[in-house]
């Protein structure tokens, strides 16, 4: 079965405001909207399909910093500090 090409349609990066960091990735997916559940963006991170930076990021926990970039399906998203 064929996935869906989804970085056809990419808008261009949008900041994201959160309260503090670092904040974990899984988190930062999810409240940055890329996925509905943290599950689901656990869940991407381990089948290798987000980006962190430009490099593929494996590590559901990892912690981001303000200017970081945040890639998945097919949306770019920044760590922005309130």
């Amino acid at each position: 079965m064929k996935k869906p090409r989804q970085e056809t349609n990419s808008s261009s990066p949008r900041k994201v405001v959160v309260r503090e960091v670092p904040i974990e990735l899984c988190q930062f997916i999810k409240f940055g909207g890329l996925t509905e559940s943290g599950g689901e963006a656990k869940q991407l991170i381990s089948e290798g399909a987000v980006l962190l930076n430009g490099v593929v990021e494996t590590q559901k926990r990892k912690k981001l910093a303000v200017g970081d970039q945040v890639k998945a399906n097919g949306h770019t998203i920044i760590v922005q500090l309130a």
